[in-house]
């Protein structure tokens, strides 16, 4: 999962796709667990369908409307266990599903649902949900209304059309200025999701909301190359994201679908100072704010001497820690990755991302990449990105 922040004349705003049910109830027979799993494929191929009627026939009709909106290409069920009790069962099972010229695979997600035999002696759903420490779906949290941009689907419960239309309008702003430095050679869309709170947000992420308090948007998705993987869903917190003026607004879309666009090339040994840094550093391309602007609270640290003495480490960037010292992170990763830009070049400073990318670990990665890519070592650029900060902010 990656974040963004949002610093300067506004507010600081600081901005990754699950367990089972404990029922106590025996194992179902192979024959009930089929008779599930038809019961689930008849319920998958309605959805598909926006058949309402054969949806209602397979039991609760509660959540049909909600998932109708949403442009689906798949949508399947496998049982993957069945506890009976009686006239009553629950059924742990993995949804799939993909969504119509985003998803290149489908995105598997863990549920929940309750049957009860009815008084033919079929089995019919009485509740489907996430599983236990699970996120939610959007459509968990009400009905999904779609807007659809030029580069962008954005999925909204609880919000406006007119508002669901800006962020597209944003959206559909950020992909051009992203592929404008990183290269076309991505899917060059995205999807946005925009929950009705913060509490929203949280579900989704299936966290606690405290620890996106502040949080103007994340991005979930895999890292590394995989050909085929689910697309990847920017979060917006409509509350912090509210706080936000046009520029801080497009700012934070722009980081997002930069995390979106830069995924095949992010792993573990990418460290956080960079890919968060770059994503600061495309969405402050060619808006013309300047480093005290951009990072006011590593320009106090200058100012007072405390100059970091190493690039920020990883542990910098929890969104649960101290403010502080997220924002500085954030505001030091964007200004490495600022200095490589003015000093090596763009076309270089996309190079080195790549290059630390390709590495399977950590260690040695930035290491060589500094080597390969900027003729430079550790200690060297270290010593230049502090110099840099007395320079700008000082």
């Amino acid at each position: 999962m990656r974040g963004s922040r949002v610093a300067g004349p506004w507010p600081v705003v600081v901005t990754l796709l699950a367990s089972l049910v404990a029922c106590g109830g025996r194992p179902a027979t192979g024959g009930a667990r089929a008779d599930v799993q038809r019961l689930l494929d008849r319920r998958a191929a309605a959805v598909l369908h926006h058949d309402a009627r054969a949806y209602a026939a397979t039991g609760s009709a509660a959540g049909f409307a909600a998932v109708r909106a949403v442009p689906l290409a798949a949508w399947s069920y496998r049982v993957t266990a069945l506890r009976r009790g009686g006239d009553a069962a629950t059924a742990d099972a993995e949804l799939s599903y993909r969504v119509e010229g985003y998803d290149r695979a489908p995105v598997v997600v863990k549920r929940t649902v309750r049957l009860a035999l009815n008084a033919g002696g079929r089995w019919s759903v009485t509740s489907e949900k996430p599983a236990e420490e699970t996120g939610q779906q959007l459509w968990d949290q009400g009905t999904v209304n779609v807007v659809r941009g030029a580069h962008s689907l954005v999925l909204g419960t609880g919000q406006s059309g007119e508002r669901l239309r800006s962020f597209a309008e944003l959206a559909d702003d950020a992909v051009p200025a992203v592929s404008a430095a990183w290269g076309t050679a991505w899917a060059g869309r995205v999807v946005v999701l925009v929950p009705k709170s913060l509490a929203g947000m949280a579900g989704l992420l299936g966290s606690p909301a405290a620890a996106y308090r502040g949080i103007a948007a994340v991005t979930t998705g895999e890292t590394g190359g995989r050909a085929k993987a689910p697309a990847d869903r920017v979060i917006v917190n409509p509350d912090a994201y509210g706080m936000l003026g046009r520029m801080g607004r497009q700012v934070v879309l722009t980081h997002e679908t930069t995390h979106v666009a830069t995924r095949a090339h992010t792993g573990a040994a990418t460290p956080l100072w960079l890919s968060e840094g770059y994503a600061d550093w495309v969405g402050y391309r060619g808006t013309g704010r300047t480093p005290p602007e951009v990072a006011p609270e590593l320009q106090h640290s200058v100012r007072t001497g405390s100059v970091p003495a190493a690039l920020p480490p990883d542990g910098d960037f929890a969104f649960s820690g101290d403010a502080g010292r997220l924002a500085e992170a954030y505001e030091g990763g964007w200004l490495a990755c600022r200095m490589i830009a003015g000093r090596w070049g763009e076309t270089r400073l996309d190079a080195f991302y790549r290059a630390v990318g390709e590495h399977e670990e950590r260690p040695g990665a930035v290491e060589g990449a500094l080597k390969d890519v900027l003729g430079t070592s550790l200690p060297e650029f270290t010593s230049d990105w502090q110099d840099y900060l007395k320079a700008q902010l000082g």
